[in-house]
């Protein structure tokens, strides 16, 4: 079974739910970090989590949602072994998993719909890294 983890702050609960349920149906092991309510909360305390359980290699993939997905993306990428991206639409998506490798998809869940959310989590999933000239690109991100 594919296992994909997912992680959100208030603002992002509702979406999360929805994409919890999208994620089943289509056969994946979701590991849900939180938050498991639509009360305030921080998104660093579900972020942290879901960065460490793929830097370990629980997991391969994740994604992250909060009101901007601006301080889900901020505290996922403060992680070494992540690339998370923030994505508002399918070329976005698409060229974060071709050219950036990216790892975690994150979605500004205020500013998109469940089905543009749908529509660039499918894209993220299915679409590989190209490799080439984006791996040398890729091996000066990490902080030296």
């Amino acid at each position: 079974m594919k296992k994909i983890g997912i992680a959100c702050d208030h603002a992002g609960y509702e979406m999360k739910e929805f994409l919890v349920g999208y994620l089943d149906a289509m056969g994946y092991e979701v590991l849900d970090f939180g938050t498991h309510s639509p009360e305030s909360v921080d998104y660093a305390d579900f972020g942290h989590p879901l960065a460490v359980a793929i830097e370990k290699g629980e997991l391969e993939r994740g994604i992250g949602l909060c009101g901007s997905g601006e301080g889900m993306a901020m505290t996922l990428n403060k992680h070494q072994g992540i690339r998370a991206a923030l994505c508002w639409n399918t070329e976005v998506a698409t060229l974060t998993r071709q050219h950036n490798d990216a790892n975690v998809v994150v979605f500004p869940a205020r500013f998109i719909s469940n089905d543009e959310a749908v529509a660039m989590l499918d894209l993220f999933l299915r679409t590989p890294f190209e490799g080439g000239r984006h791996e040398r690109r890729i091996g000066k991100m990490a902080c030296r």
